[in-house]
């Protein structure tokens, strides 16, 4: 059996957080291989809070979401017409 056929029987036999922690370490991985890519202290402390909340098992907003998160704490926030 070919890796990737491994590799997606493997994820799929996954429950849904075990696949976003797949996932997660995966980018971290292919991070780790870009010499050019250099991440500033805030950018590793903001991941270590993302994969926290990950692993907390709440869900991470949906860009529309942080959005409006962000519009209500300016002021600015109408809700939906």
């Amino acid at each position: 059996m070919k890796t990737e056929q491994l590799l997606l029987d493997k994820w799929h036999n996954l429950a849904p957080d075990k696949q976003t922690k797949v996932l997660t370490f995966i980018d971290s991985i292919s991070e780790q291989k870009e010499p050019n890519h250099s991440t500033s202290n805030l950018g590793k402390k903001l991941r270590v809070i993302r994969q926290e909340i990950i692993d907390s098992g709440v869900p991470l907003l949906t860009a529309e979401e942080v959005e409006k998160e962000k519009a209500q704490r300016r002021g600015g926030y109408q809700g939906d017409n």
